[in-house]
């Protein structure tokens, strides 16, 4: 079925090329050819097609999304390296809150969704706070469109999983991109974690050897 699904977006991008080419080429004999014509869907932020706007980035854009993911990728590997002290992770089973504020307990928890195939959740809820963090219009437009292609298109391997309602939410915040785009998506993924994975963690053999881990004393010098 997955290859079926990608074979039938390839179509559907192949025949958006074509019509998008024969439009052009109409305008372009009647003389009515825009100046913007190169650019004739630049806000195609679904991903859905091959136009330049999506395969052709200004320099300052790459070096955007570079510092954006190398951004991310410090911040996970400072929470996954941090550890918990005793009380820190006696107080996790109180509430997913508690989890959540910590960064040694985001660490943790995101190693044991990774047990369970569903890390992306973690990853996705981590770009959407530094998100909201950035206030940069153009900054923001391409961190909005990175995470798109990262859990929202059906073409990602880090899709995350949303119900119709909010997809439409996103595909309508799309049209005018702000720091607080997903704040829907972000939500319901926060109440996936919270319902579904985050008992598991708790009742779970890793955190059982963590907190045997903090509780042991120290090794003698």
């Amino acid at each position: 079925m997955g290859s079926e699904r990608v074979e039938m977006r390839k179509r559907q991008m192949q025949v958006h090329q074509e019509a998008a080419a024969s439009v052009l080429q109409a305008r372009h004999r009647m003389g009515n050819t825009p100046t913007n014509a190169s650019n004739a869907c630049c806000f195609c932020w679904c991903c859905c097609c091959s136009c330049s706007c999506l395969t052709v980035r200004s320099e300052d854009e790459t070096i955007q999304r570079s510092t954006f993911e190398h951004r991310a990728e410090e911040t996970t590997n400072c929470e996954e390296s941090l550890k918990p002290t005793l009380d820190d992770a006696r107080s996790w089973p109180m509430s997913f809150e508690k989890v959540m504020k910590s960064a040694a307990g985001r660490g943790c928890f995101r190693q044991f969704l990774r047990t369970e195939f569903s890390e992306e959740n973690m990853m996705f809820w981590l770009a959407c706070e530094e998100l909201k963090k950035e206030t940069n219009k153009t900054v923001v437009e391409e961190k909005v469109r990175q995470i798109y292609e990262d859990f929202i298109s059906i073409l990602s391997p880090k899709e995350v999983s949303l119900d119709s309602r909010v997809r439409e939410v996103i595909n309508r915040n799309m049209l005018e991109p702000t720091s607080h785009t997903f704040d829907d998506a972000q939500q319901q993924i926060y109440t996936l974690m919270q319902r579904d994975s985050y008992p598991r963690f708790i009742n779970s053999s890793e955190y059982a050897d963590l907190l045997k881990s903090l509780e042991e004393p120290p090794p003698e010098p």
